[in-house]
């Protein structure tokens, strides 16, 4: 495993941004969990009672003035209740001076109290306002910065494709410099040759590394490529020698490799040949017409060319066609795979993406060139159907929206709607791609 030092510095700061993330969603819910909520919040106190003083001081005085008489009872008796009257009248005075003393202290906590309650409440909302504000803000930061986040990673994005384009092109240049410096010089003029059918342009050196980054980026991963390519394996259990024409990163090679179907590929772009050589596949730079009129007749037990045949001129997808039939084994085939043009989604949003596109081939064309260059079985294999959810989609009715009659005007709307759903979706939104199976009887 890489240490932390060792990792590219893109990947680096996006673990961090992505931690950082972390962080701060966990930080913006313990936020909000925290928002504080009003306690149940006490009664106001009683008014304060300002007749309590003059009444106590009233009532302090428990004998009459002069004291009780001793002609009130028994001498003896007086004498032994008397000092308790006396004591009672003294703590009474007592109390009495210290409520008159703390009376104006009392009245202004209690009017302190009556003004703090409701300025405290008020505050404490005030508060709890401010921090469902505070959490609310946090939460409208959150959008905005993904949307920031969004847009650098599209900007490493189109750095990371850049950098891909420049450093294909560095080592095109590399390679093309010690082609140039090991090539032997020749100042002989090539001899007239003979008139061929227009052939595929080759893609120039320095063009090449481009096409490979258009692959990479348009027509999937290699692991997406193998998932599709997969289907197409067993057509060719058993088989050996087998063509793939127009190979490009080696992906049905090395399914073919792994399945024990000896195989070799062709391609025209030097980069797809070096990638596929560094994979330890046999693959060589060669015109497809070129390679199959130079191998003996029988001489093939399969031939597989997927999304090539768009690429090529009608003249020289008939002379293929032709030469092809002649170099398979018979009950051997050949699988030819590409866009499909009847499928209009497929046409506008696959085919003319790709600049070296020639001509779309329909499946029923296809089909019948294949039986005039002596194939007598054909089957076309449809691939990649539009999801289900990505097609129009029919009305579907409460029956309450129906009338008592077929002839009902509602009904012959929605009959007449699902019909022209189905005949756009029929034109719109089939299959992307198709495959013509040939075999050679």
């Amino acid at each position: 495993m890489a240490t932390e030092p060792d990792r590219p510095l893109v990947t680096r700061e996006i673990a961090e941004r992505a931690d950082a993330h972390r962080r701060y969603n966990e930080a913006l819910t313990a936020l909000d969990k925290a928002i504080q909520s009003l306690p149940e919040w006490p009664a106001a106190p009683p008014p304060y009672d300002e007749q309590m003083l003059p009444a106590i001081n009233d009532a302090w005085k428990i004998l009459p003035e002069g004291g009780l008489s001793p002609t009130w009872g028994a001498d003896k008796a007086w004498r032994l209740i008397a000092p308790i009257f006396e004591r009672q009248m003294a703590f009474n005075a007592a109390l009495v001076d210290h409520l008159n003393r703390n009376a104006a202290a009392h009245r202004e906590t209690h009017d302190a109290v009556s003004r703090a309650l409701p300025a405290t409440r008020e505050s404490l909302e005030a508060l709890s306002g401010f921090e469902s504000l505070l959490v609310q803000f946090l939460q409208r930061i959150t959008p905005l910065a993904e949307a920031r986040d969004r847009e650098t990673h599209k900007a490493i994005e189109e750095l990371r494709n850049v950098a891909e384009v420049a450093q294909r092109a560095a080592v095109m240049a590399k390679r093309e410099i010690e082609r140039l410096a090991t090539a032997p010089s020749s100042g002989s003029v090539a001899s007239a040759a003979p008139a061929q059918p227009a052939q595929p342009a080759r893609p120039a050196q320095t063009e090449a590394y481009k096409y490979l980054g258009f692959e990479d980026r348009f027509r999937g991963s290699e692991d997406e490529i193998r998932a599709r390519l997969a289907d197409y394996v067993p057509y060719f259990d058993g088989a050996a020698n087998v063509l793939d024409v127009g190979c490009g990163r080696g992906e049905f090679l090395a399914l073919l490799k792994e399945r024990g179907v000896t195989a070799k590929g062709i391609d025209l772009n030097p980069e797809m040949v070096e990638a596929c050589r560094a994979r330890g596949l046999s693959v060589t730079a060669a015109d497809a017409l070129e390679t199959l009129r130079g191998m003996p007749d029988e001489s093939l037990g399969g031939l597989i060319a997927v999304q090539v045949i768009e690429h090529l001129e009608p003249s020289y997808l008939s002379d293929f066609l032709q030469t092809a039939y002649y170099k398979l084994r018979p009950g051997s085939r050949m699988i030819l795979e590409t866009i499909n043009p009847a499928c209009w989604v497929a046409f506008f949003e696959s085919y003319i993406r790709d600049l070296t596109h020639v001509r779309p081939i329909h499946p029923e064309t296809l089909q019948y060139m294949l039986h005039a260059s002596g194939f007598g079985a054909v089957e076309l294999v449809y691939r990649a159907p539009i999801a289900e959810e990505a097609r129009l989609q029919r009305v579907t009715p409460r029956p309450e929206h129906f009338g008592d009659s077929p002839a009902d005007p509602v009904t012959e709307l929605v009959s007449a709607f699902n019909r022209n759903v189905d005949r756009l979706n029929s034109r719109l939104f089939t299959f992307q791609d198709y495959a013509a199976v040939a075999r050679r009887s």
